[in-house]
C-alpha cells in the first residue's frame, strides 16, 4: 500500500491542565512522548511522524526532546491545533494527515494501521476516517486520517473555537458535508467507556504504567486486545481510573456539537 504523503502529528504540550507536565512523564524509563513515538514507529503505514508542539516557552523542552532523539518538531498556536496541523501539513507536503493525540501513550501501531487502511482503500473517497465516530475500542485508542484538501477546507472555515481546538469536528459534526467512515472493533464490542487507557489525570498514569510495565517486556507493540485480556484479569488495576470512564472532552460543547449528545460522555464522578 502506498504511504507516500502520510504524515502523522501528535499533538503534545507540556501545559496541561489536569495533569501538567504529562508527556514528560516516566514510562519504562523514557518519557510518555517519546513511547507514544515508539508505537507510532511501529505502525507499517504511518509514514514521517511529526510531534506538534506550541510556541509557549514551556514547551522547549518538547522541542529539545525531539532534537535529541531524532523526531522533527513544529512548533504553532497553543490553543488552535486545527492551525498546528495545517502548518505541518505545509511543511511535510502531506497529501494524508494522521492525528494521534499525546494522551494516547498505549496506541496500537496495529489500529493506526487498520484506520489507515480503511482510508487508502477508499482512493480518494473518504476525506475523513477515525475509530471514535461512534468510538468501540478502549479510550485512549484514537486514529483519525483526513485528507490534505479536507484540512484545507477546515482551516479556512471552521470558527467555532472547539472547532479549532480540537481540530476534526468540523469534518464529523457536519453529516454529508464531508466523506466519512468509521472503523469498529471486529469482534463487535463496544470498549470505550468500559476500558480506560487515556492520560488526563494521576489515576490514569497508575493504570497505564502498570499496564506497560506488565506487558512491553513481552511484547513492545502489545496490542489493544492485550491491554484488554490485561485490565480483564486485573480488576484491582483497571478500577483505579474508573471514576473517569466515559469521560471526555465532549462534555464541555454539548451544546455546540450535532452529532454528540450527552449519553455519548459524563461528568467526573462527584463533579458539580
Amino acid at each position: 500500500m502506498n504511504t507516500n504523503g502520510v504524515v502523522t502529528v501528535v499533538q503534545a504540550r507540556v501545559g496541561s491542565t489536569r495533569l501538567p507536565g504529562k508527556v514528560l512523564m516516566s514510562l519504562g524509563g523514557l518519557t510518555v512522548l517519546e513511547r507514544l513515538v515508539e508505537r507510532a514507529r511501529a505502525s507499517a503505514l504511518a509514514g514521517t511522524i511529526v510531534v506538534a508542539t506550541t510556541t509557549e516557552q514551556a514547551d522547549d523542552e518538547i522541542e529539545a526532546l525531539c532534537r535529541r532523539t531524532g523526531v522533527a518538531c513544529v512548533r504553532g498556536h497553543p490553543t488552535d491545533l486545527l492551525d498546528r496541523h495545517q502548518e505541518v501539513a505545509e511543511r511535510f507536503a502531506a497529501r494524508h494527515v494522521v492525528k494521534i493525540p499525546s494522551d494516547c501513550p498505549l496506541i496500537d501501531p496495529m489500529e493506526i494501521d487498520r484506520v489507515l487502511e480503511c482510508y487508502l482503500d477508499g482512493r480518494g473517497r473518504l476525506d475523513y476516517v477515525s475509530n471514535l465516530h461512534p468510538g468501540t475500542q478502549p479510550d485512549g485508542s484514537d486514529v483519525e486520517v483526513f485528507s490534505r484538501d479536507a484540512l484545507e477546507v477546515a482551516w479556512l472555515e471552521a470558527g467555532a473555537a472547539h472547532e479549532r481546538e480540537h481540530t476534526t469536528p468540523y469534518f464529523w459534526d457536519q453529516p454529508g458535508r464531508f466523506r466519512t467512515a468509521n472503523v469498529r472493533r471486529r469482534d463487535g464490542r463496544d470498549l470505550s467507556r468500559s476500558h480506560r487507557v487515556v492520560l488526563d489525570y494521576a489515576e490514569d498514569y497508575r493504570v497505564i504504567r502498570a499496564v506497560f510495565d506488565a506487558l512491553y517486556p513481552a511484547d513492545p507493540c502489545f496490542s489493544i486486545d492485550d491491554i484488554v485480556y490485561f485490565l480483564d484479569a486485573h480488576p484491582e488495576i483497571a478500577q483505579i481510573n474508573e471514576a473517569y470512564r466515559g469521560v471526555n472532552w465532549y462534555r464541555h460543547h454539548l451544546g455546540a456539537l450535532r452529532t454528540v449528545g450527552a449519553g455519548d460522555t459524563r461528568e467526573v464522578a462527584g463533579s458539580l
